[in-house]
C-alpha cells in the first residue's frame, strides 16, 4: 500500500465505499486499495479455530517446517489481510496489515473510534524513542507519527524476536477502517521508499538481519473462498504468509518466476495482455507506464489509462450478452444476481504474461472473473450475490493487487531478487475454467518493455543552464544602461538643485 513515497502516489488501500445494488457508492476509503466497506468486528486470530490447518514443509532446505504458520492470515473482503504480531515487553498483541506495496512497520498508539487496542509505549520497558517524527500519505488517507524501535515478534510465524523501526500512529484521517480488525501495517518492500528517507531500515531487512530466517517470504491470499468459522461474519477472508520459504502444501504444478527489476517496490515486467486470449496489442511499454508492482495492499488490479480503456472495451464486448451500468465498469456501482445464478462464463478471462527468468521467454498467468468480481456481501441479501468491478484506473502504473494474488501463491524471492507464481490450492473455480500458470512463451526484446523514467545527464543540464544564463544576460543589458544612463542625468540634477535631492533621499 504505497504512499506517496519518492514523489510516487502510493496505491493502495482505499477505494471506493460500496453502495447498494446498481447504485453509486457513497464515500472514499482509505488505505490506498482497498475499499472502506464497514463491516462486523471481528475475532482476533488467535481465538478462531484453526480452520485449514495441515502439514506444511519448507522447500528452501533444511529451515524446518511452516506448519505453524499456516492459515496466520485473516481479514474482510476488500479490507486487506492481517497478521498477528506482538510489540514491546510485555509483549502487546496487535492485528497487522500485510503491504508488500509499502516498507514501514506502523501501529496505532492512541486512541481513535476504529481501533479496538493500540500500542502503549509507556507500558513497554524495550521501546526506544528515535525522537524524529514520520509523515506518510496515502492516495486516500494520511498518517503522521513519532519514530522509535521495541521488540517485535509474530506468534504464527518464525520462533524469533527482533528489535524493528516502529512508526507510532499518533494522529490520521481517513486511514484505519472501520471493522477491519487491524490496528497497524506492515510494510514489506525495501528502504528506498521507506519514510521519512531509505535510511529507516524495514521490518524484514532487521529479520533477515538480526536472525538466521532467509531472505523470502510467499503469500497465499485465499479470498472469499476461505472457509470462515465466524457464523456473525460475512466476507471473511483468510491465507497464509510463509517467512523465511515455500510451503509445498499451499500451491500446486510449478512455480514460475519473473525478475524483480528494481528494488524499491516489487517491480516487475509484463509484456503482454490478453482478454479471453485476444491480445490487446499495445506497446507493451504502456502496460509498465510507469511502473507494474505486486501490492498485497492494493485491492484491485490497477491499470495504466489507455490500457485500463483497452482491456474495459475488451471485456464489455465479451460479456456484451448482458448490459451494465457504466458506474460498474468504473467501480462505482455493483451488479447483483440471485444465488447461485451468476453468469460467470460470459466474463472473460484476464491473461498476463510476465518476463521469464530466461532469455526471450514469458509465462503466462490467468485470472477467473472471480477474482476481479469482487463480492461484496456486506450489502447483499440472503436471495443474492453483488459484486464489484474489481479492475481500475490507474494514475501511477500497473498494480497487481489482492483480488489478482488471491488466485496464486507468491514467492517475492528477495535472495534471489524475483517473484514466483504457482497456482494456489485455496484458488477459486468452476466447471470451465481454473487460474493457472504456464509457460514458456517466446517473447523477443522484453527488456524494451520496462519503462525507464527519462534522464537527463549532467552536460545536457550544463548546456541548458548556458542556454537560460545568455537569454538573461540579453533582457538583463537594455535595463542596466536605462539605469545607468538614470544615474547620470541624476548626478547632472543634483548639481543644480543639491537640496531637492536630499529631501528626495529622505523620503
Amino acid at each position: 500500500m504505497p504512499s506517496e513515497a519518492g514523489g510516487e502516489e502510493l496505491e493502495s488501500l482505499r477505494p471506493l465505499l460500496d453502495g447498494a445494488c446498481c447504485c453509486t457508492s457513497g464515500g472514499l476509503g482509505a488505505l490506498p486499495g482497498a475499499p472502506v466497506a464497514e463491516g462486523r468486528a471481528r475475532r482476533s486470530a488467535d481465538e478462531r479455530e484453526p480452520g485449514r490447518r495441515r502439514a506444511a514443509s519448507s522447500a528452501t532446505g533444511g529451515r524446518g517446517s511452516f506448519v505453524a504458520m499456516v492459515d496466520n492470515l485473516r481479514g474482510k473482503s476488500g479490507q486487506g489481510y492481517y497478521v498477528e504480531m506482538t510489540v514491546g515487553s510485555p509483549p502487546q498483541k496487535l492485528n497487522i496489515l500485510v503491504d508488500t506495496g509499502s516498507s514501514n512497520f506502523a501501529v496505532g498508539a492512541a486512541p481513535h473510534q476504529f481501533l479496538q487496542r493500540y500500542y502503549q509505549r509507556q507500558l513497554s520497558s524495550t521501546y526506544r524513542d528515535l525522537r524524529k517524527g514520520v509523515y506518510v500519505p496515502y492516495t486516500q488517507g494520511k498518517w503522521e507519527g513519532e519514530l522509535g524501535t521495541d521488540l517485535v515478534a509474530i506468534p504464527h510465524g518464525p520462533n524469533v524476536t527482533v528489535r524493528a523501526n516502529i512508526a507510532a500512529i499518533i494522529k490520521s484521517d481517513k486511514f484505519f477502517i472501520n471493522g477491519s480488525n487491524w490496528e497497524g501495517i506492515l510494510g514489506l518492500a525495501y528502504a528506498e521508499i521507506a519514510r521519512p528517507d531509505n535510511s529507516l531500515e524495514p521490518f524484514f531487512d532487521s529479520l533477515v538481519k538480526q536472525t538466521q530466517v532467509a531472505n523470502i517470504f510467499s503469500l497465499q491470499l485465499c479470498g472469499t473462498s476461505f472457509p470462515a468459522n465466524d457464523s456473525d461474519t460475512l466476507a471473511s477472508v483468510g491465507g497464509s504468509m510463509i517467512i523465511g520459504g515455500i510451503d509445498q502444501t499451499l500451491y500446486r504444478g510449478n512455480i514460475w518466476y519473473t525478475p524483480i527489476r528494481k528494488e524499491w517496490y516489487y517491480e516487475v515486467v509484463i509484456v503482454k495482455i490478453e482478454i479471453n486470449g485476444q491480445d490487446l496489442q499495445m506497446d507493451c511499454k504502456e502496460y509498465n507506464y510507469d511502473k507494474s508492482i505486486v501490492d498485497s495492499g492494493t485491492t484491485n488490479l490497477r491499470l495504466p489509462k489507455k490500457v485500463f480503456e483497452e482491456a474495459v472495451k475488451s471485456i464489455k464486448t465479451a460479456s456484451s450478452t448482458e448490459k451494465f451500468p457504466d458506474g460498474f465498469w468504473l467501480g462505482e456501482q455493483l451488479v447483483c444476481w440471485q444465488v447461485g445464478t451468476t453468469p460467470w462464463n460470459i466474463f472473460p478471462v484476464i491473461s498476463l504474461y510476465l518476463m521469464g527468468e530466461t532469455t526471450n521467454h514469458s509465462f503466462r498467468i490467468s485470472i477467473l472473473p472471480q477474482q476481479y468480481l469482487r463480492p461484496v456481501e456486506d450489502v447483499a441479501t440472503s436471495q443474492d450475490e453483488c459484486y464489484k468491478f474489481a479492475v481500475s484506473q490507474s494514475s501511477t502504473g500497473t498494480v497487481m493487487g489482492a483480488v489478482i494474488m488471491e488466485g496464486f501463491y507468491v514467492v517475492f524471492d528477495r535472495a534471489q531478487r524475483r517473484i514466483g507464481f504457482a497456482v494456489s490450492t485455496c484458488h477459486v473455480q468452476d466447471a470451465f475454467r481454473t487460474a493457472s500458470v504456464d509457460g514458456p512463451f517466446l517473447h523477443p526484446n522484453m527488456e524494451d518493455c520496462g519503462y525507464n523514467i527519462p534522464q537527463t545527464d549532467e552536460s545536457t543540464l550544463m548546456t541548458i543552464a548556458y542556454i537560460m544564463a545568455a537569454i538573461c544576460a540579453l533582457f538583463m543589458l537594455p535595463l542596466c544602461l536605462m539605469v545607468s544612463q538614470w544615474r547620470c542625468l541624476r548626478c547632472l540634477r543634483r548639481g543644480h538643485d543639491d537640496f531637492a535631492d536630499d529631501i528626495s533621499l529622505l523620503k
